[in-house]
């Protein structure tokens, strides 16, 4: 089903969360609602959820008004809770009985969703028993479990570790080729991995909204990206200096270099590192990544 979102907005208190914003997402696509924390994502999803009403503009869903489609919507919130007295098993059956449906049907769906989610051998334990990578797949169940036609998920691997966000991620791959997915996130590389379009926002506003290949060919500069044994302050804050050097960034003993004229300037910066005793591990021609690109967009904003 077609997500049709029309000039809508949300002021708190006074505190403008979310300006006039628009987007379309088609059905069987999934899309990265991108941006850093305090951008207005979570905001726009309760609104698409039908959990709260915007000031302005309105929401359909298959060209009908969000609150009378609450029944096709799945929801995973950032931070989804549980009776942890019960065990897994028992919380969907509950959550599935409040949506109206079948025991029968329940008792089949349950145990293929977890099957899916990967929990179907602790179907039985306690919910207080589960980590925090457990607890995510059985939310991601339970908004699967009345098999809606469109699933929106909020920051569903940001409080994770490694293990618990790759085993999620996989889960959400798997999910997007039967459903349409709408992913809110401020960790780019997760997004990029499961999602082919990307809405951009910051301070409640929208600044970019293309398919990643478009966001690349657009964005992405060519730069020098320079490995050393060690960075040390002074030689960066003198390439920063120089004349031909554009922008330097720096993360550990790495340096992204953005220069006036890469070709005429690149031999002038290995000089200069040699010069400078540099112990220069690699040295080579490169393209922003797509973190470099929103980080450059966001602060730019």
């Amino acid at each position: 089903m077609k997500l049709d979102v029309k000039n809508v907005s949300k002021t708190y208190k006074g505190h403008v969360a979310l300006q006039p914003f628009s987007l379309v997402v088609d059905a069987g696509t999934c899309t990265g609602l991108i941006g850093p924390n305090g951008a207005g994502k979570s905001t726009l999803m309760r609104l698409m959820t039908g959990m709260e009403e915007p000031d302005t503009g309105e929401i359909l869903l298959n060209d009908k008004p969000i609150s009378s489609m609450k029944k096709e919507i799945g929801y995973l919130p950032q931070y989804p809770a549980f009776y942890e007295w019960m065990t897994a098993s028992e919380h969907l059956a509950f959550m599935g009985r409040l949506s109206g449906m079948a025991p029968s049907v329940l008792e089949h769906d349950i145990r293929t969703l977890l099957n899916k989610v990967g929990l179907a051998k602790r179907s039985n334990d306690r919910i207080a028993t589960f980590s925090g990578g457990m607890k995510q797949r059985l939310g991601i169940a339970q908004a699967l479990l009345h098999k809606p036609s469109l699933v929106i998920m909020d920051e569903p691997v940001s409080a994770l570790d490694p293990v618990g966000r790759r085993e999620v991620l996989s889960i959400l791959d798997e999910i997007k080729n039967h459903t349409t997915l709408l992913i809110s996130t401020h960790i780019l590389s997760d997004a990029e991995e499961i999602c082919q379009r990307f809405v951009i926002m910051t301070e409640g506003e929208k600044i970019e909204d293309a398919m990643i290949q478009d966001l690349l060919d657009r964005y992405s500069r060519q730069i020098i990206r320079l490995d050393a044994a060690s960075m040390e302050r002074g030689w960066v804050d003198h390439v920063a200096g120089l004349p031909f050097v554009e922008s330097v960034n720096v993360t550990g003993r790495s340096m992204n270099i953005q220069l006036k004229d890469l070709v005429r300037d690149k031999g002038k910066l290995l000089q200069d590192a040699l010069d400078h005793s540099v112990d220069i591990h690699k040295f080579e021609v490169g393209r922003d990544s797509l973190e470099e690109i929103f980080i450059r967009m966001v602060t730019k904003s």
